[in-house]
């Protein structure tokens, strides 16, 4: 007889799934045993969070749904943040948690409390499973929502006397059926096509929602038939090649930033993939620029965003229609968007120059290391500090995906496990996981899980001792330095506790030697930056502040 643990695992089969990252329980364990005949894989980690964050980014990397599990109450509880970070990401992830016996129980209350209640405000779909027989269509139907537009979280409770129940025979998956997406109407590209033509200085802005495999194409497409400049968003960052003739970079967290001079000079942003996750990189006024929405949804207006045309359907197919119907137009004059791009490659440059070879590496120097490095398909990922900033502004990525950031829910702990799945779904390509020793040391037990999977990667701990990010806040609003630094271990011999190689860099002179070294071993390598931010708080804040005479 099949249980409906079983007819669990061959639904998950059913929709191609390759992993489960967990950590189970005892209320698992019908579930585990049936796992382990299957051809899917299952991935132990030190921590459900973990699990989540590499589930959330295999869903990002691949479109797919990341499945992780963990049993009830604090396993479940440890995934919460995972859904929040899947969910406002725009990342497919199926949690699956365990729970005691619903029919009859003789532990009480212990352990016991309402997860699905619980994931109610942080996913799209939440169910306990009280029925085996209903595994297909609950497991399809939390799939389809997980992966339709916008993708997020859902999550799945299987108790523990559900699991081991016995189900029909006859009882089969449901068949995957593709759904398509609707497609803008003519008459509202026309629209859409007359105000970009009779705009003086349009710009496009390439947002979250744009990070999907097909649309980065049409956009590129798009740029190149026009000449429009563009910028994106941190979430939207490397869609379209940031090396582009085109490109103004990527609008940051400081609101003065250079970029932010040439977004306020527009007359027309031509919004494309626009999520409300991320920090609005401009405000709308009335009377000020016109905004074109161009997404798989309408607006969400309020007070700074109430845009005057929206296009709405299937984002790649948009863009490409919208390009069709225009033409370069010698009405538009990019020369501001030209001088705003040059001071900005100038002033990096002129930041990275001025650190001498025996100076402790600078954020700017890092960013810059990391980029000569690396080929323009290799990956980069990023924890969450102040380094993600310089990292957002100055990186140039090159293709879709190749650097990770988070600037939705924006948690610590991610980058080290965002790290390995990018590896295991790209072996062949080198990937460099960046982390500040805080973000670090919240999931670094998941080397050992790195180490046990054989991975090729390279983690780069950033050490200033400090929660460095609300430090550089703390002083821009002239209050004392207080209550934000720490110690570490040696990280060097941290790592090799867990079979891993470790390295230290002390010295500008130091690091792309020994970042190249990293990349050339075999296994899991540290390396350790310490990092000076002196200059943080001039740079992004009293800097950006003065505007150059040049921009005038």
């Amino acid at each position: 007889m099949k249980n409906t643990s079983q007819l669990f695992i061959e639904a998950l089969e059913n929709e191609g799934v390759e992993y489960i990252f967990g950590v189970p329980g005892e209320e698992n364990l019908d579930f585990l045993n049936a796992l382990k005949d299957s051809k899917i894989k299952l991935i132990l980690t030190r921590h459900e969070q973990g699990a989540g964050f590499m589930a959330a980014t295999y869903g990002r990397l691949t479109g797919k749904v990341g499945v992780c599990l963990s049993t009830l109450g604090p396993g479940a509880t440890n995934l919460v943040t995972c859904a929040a970070y899947a969910q406002l990401g725009g990342m497919p992830i199926c949690m699956i948690t365990g729970q005691k016996p619903i029919k009859k129980s003789k532990q009480g209350r212990f352990q016991i409390i309402d997860v699905v209640e619980m994931m109610k405000p942080i996913t799209k779909y939440t169910k306990q499973i009280v029925n085996g027989n209903l595994i297909p269509s609950i497991v399809r139907d939390a799939f389809r929502l997980a992966v339709e537009e916008r993708p997020g979280a859902v999550h799945l409770e299987l108790p523990e006397d559900i699991a081991s129940e016995s189900v029909d025979e006859s009882i089969k998956t449901i068949p995957i059926h593709r759904t398509y997406i609707p497609y803008a109407e003519d008459a509202i590209l026309d629209e859409a096509a007359r105000l970009i033509h009779n705009a003086k200085m349009p710009l496009l802005l390439i947002g979250a929602g744009a990070n999907r495999k097909r649309i980065s194409k049409s956009v590129e497409s798009f740029i190149k038939q026009t000449g429009i400049w563009f910028f994106s968003t941190q979430m939207g960052k490397g869609i379209v090649n940031k090396g582009d003739e085109y490109s103004l970079g990527t609008a940051s967290l400081s609101a003065n930033d250079f970029i932010h001079h040439a977004i306020d000079k527009a007359d027309l942003i031509i919004n494309v993939g626009h999520d409300v996750i991320e920090k609005p990189p401009f405000f709308m006024e009335e009377g000020g620029k016109k905004v074109i929405h161009l997404n798989f949804f309408p607006a969400d207006i309020d007070e700074i965003y109430f845009p005057q045309v929206e296009v709405i359907g299937d984002i790649a197919d948009s863009i490409e229609r919208l390009g069709t119907k225009i033409d370069k137009n010698s009405n538009w004059d990019f020369s501001y968007f030209k001088r705003v791009t040059n001071y900005i490659r100038e002033h990096i440059n002129n930041s990275i120059a001025k650190v001498q070879p025996d100076d402790a590496p600078t954020p700017q120097t890092l960013v810059q290391c990391i980029r000569d490095i690396l080929n323009d398909d290799d990956i980069l990922t990023l924890d969450n500090g102040v380094y993600k900033i310089w990292f957002a502004r100055n990186y140039i990525a090159k293709e879709p995906n190749t650097i990770l950031l988070d600037n939705a829910l924006a948690t610590m702990g991610a980058g080290l496990p965002s790290a390995m799945m990018a590896k295991i779904i790209e072996p062949n390509k080198q990937v460099i996981g960046v982390c500040g020793d805080g973000g670090f040391m919240m999931n670094s037990q998941e080397m050992e899980t790195a180490v046990r999977l054989g991975l090729d990667l390279v983690v780069v701990v950033i050490r200033d001792n400090s929660y460095g990010m609300i430090r550089w806040k703390q002083k821009g609003h002239g209050m004392d330095d207080f209550g934000l630094t720490y110690g570490n271990p040696e990280f060097v011999e941290y790592a090799k506790s867990y079979g891993a190689n470790g390295m230290s860099v002390h010295k500008l002179k130091e690091l792309k030697p020994t970042l190249q070294e990293a990349l050339k071993q075999k296994g899991v390598t540290l390396v350790e930056v310490n990092i000076d931010y002196s200059e943080n708080q001039y740079l992004l804040n009293e800097e950006f502040a003065i505007k150059p005479a040049e921009l005038e």
